[in-house]
Order: structure tokens, then C-alpha cells, then sequence
């Protein structure tokens, strides 16, 4: 069932494929030794995965507490680890690609999957950082593939600041790195009028 979504400028529509990582990530420097890099169009043919994941995927919705109340939370989830078969063909494929360009900065890759799925612009996600895991202590990386809609990431230092915006279209990869989780928070915020979307978000062992 197609969405009608608007894919990335950089999505080619025709099939779906990974475009090389080396050599064309931009790199953003925050502070802290903070960094994220950027990726535009790395899946081609991604309003078809987009339309794959919403069908297959068993979507959940989860309840949290927050002060002193108990809140749906605002868009609907699935935790795939490390042993976890991947709902599509292309996420094994996109998360050995990652662990081979950052081999060196990440030895042990990246092992789980967590999938976001946003219905509409209604659907949102708070400021927070990966912080459960060695992401508490130690510099680690955490990969988000996005899907479907457009919509814009957001980070700003932990101890307040300005926030840096990046809007991810359909098959662009953003790779948080180094202090990011500890130093630096993300969101993605509401944004009337938006169509679905899915991120996909590969960590290491254990980091949450």
C-alpha cells in the first residue's frame, strides 16, 4: 500500500540500493567532541521499503510515566537485538555497511535495531540522549535511517544552547558520534501538516 510520501531529492525511486559511504559523509563538528554525520539519499528506492516496514513491521504502542501521570507515547515502536531477523532486506545490508566505514571508531558495530514509526506530524519524540548502556561513560555511535516524510532532527547541548537542525528526507542516514549522547541532546519535534515517517536506529550492545 503505497503512503504517498515524498521520498529525498537523492531517492531513486526505480530500486532499492546503498550508495557508498566513503568519501561523500559530511561531517558536522559540535563541541565536547561531540559530531554527527550526515549522509543524503544513502537508500535508493526507499518509499518502497518505507511502504514494506509499515505493513510487516508489528508495530506497538508503549505507555510511559512522566511526573505523575502515565502517557501514551507519541508514536509507535519495535526493538529488534542483536539475534532478531530484520524486517527487511536491506537492514542487514545497511547496518554491515556501517560497521565496516566505522570499524575503526566502533570495533564492536553496531548490533540492534530500533524502529519509530511516526503517523503524522502529531508524532514526536522529546529532547533526551542514548543514555542507558556504555553511552552513559563512553563516546559511542548511534545511526538513524530515516524514511518516508521529511522531517527535522534537532540537537542542542545538554547544558542548554542553541539547537542545530538537520531535516532528513527519505533514505538520508544522520550517524551521531563521539560525546554526542552524553554531551548533546535530540528530538524530533512536532510538525503540523507531516506525513509519515519511519527512523531506523542502529546501536551498539547494550546502549539504549
Amino acid at each position: 500500500m503505497s503512503t504517498g510520501v515524498q521520498a529525498s531529492l537523492f531517492d531513486d525511486p526505480t530500486d532499492t540500493d546503498l550508495a557508498p559511504l566513503h568519501g561523500h559523509m559530511l561531517r558536522h563538528e559540535l563541541t565536547e567532541g561531540a559530531w554527527v554525520d550526515v549522509r543524503p539519499g544513502w537508500i535508493s528506492g526507499s518509499i518502497d521499503m518505507f511502504d514494506t516496514l509499515v505493513n510487516d513491521v508489528p508495530w506497538r504502542a508503549e505507555r510511559r510515566k512522566m511526573y505523575d501521570s502515565v502517557i501514551d507515547v507519541p508514536r509507535l515502536l519495535s526493538f529488534y537485538d542483536h539475534q532478531a531477523a530484520l524486517p527487511h532486506r536491506m537492514l542487514p545490508r545497511a547496518r554491515a555497511a556501517l560497521n565496516e566505514h566505522y570499524v575503526d571508531v566502533m570495533p564492536e558495530g553496531f548490533a540492534t535495531a530500533g524502529l519509530a514509526l511516526y503517523r503524522d506530524g502529531s508524532d514526536s519524540v522529546a529532547w533526551h540522549g542514548d543514555r542507558i548502556g556504555k553511552s552513559r561513560t563512553d563516546d559511542t555511535l548511534i545511526a538513524i535511517v530515516s524514511l518516508g516524510s521529511p522531517r527535522s532532527l534537532l540537537l542542542r547541548p545538554r547544558g542548554g544552547g542553541p539547537s542545530r537542525k538537520f531535516v532528513l528526507g527519505s533514505g538520508d542516514l544522520i550517524v551521531m558520534g563521539g560525546s554526542c549522547q552524553r554531551t548533546w541532546d535530540h528530538a524530533v519535534p512536532k510538525a503540523a501538516g507531516a506525513g509519515p515517517r519511519i527512523s531506523v536506529q542502529f546501536r551498539p550492545l547494550g546502549v539504549r
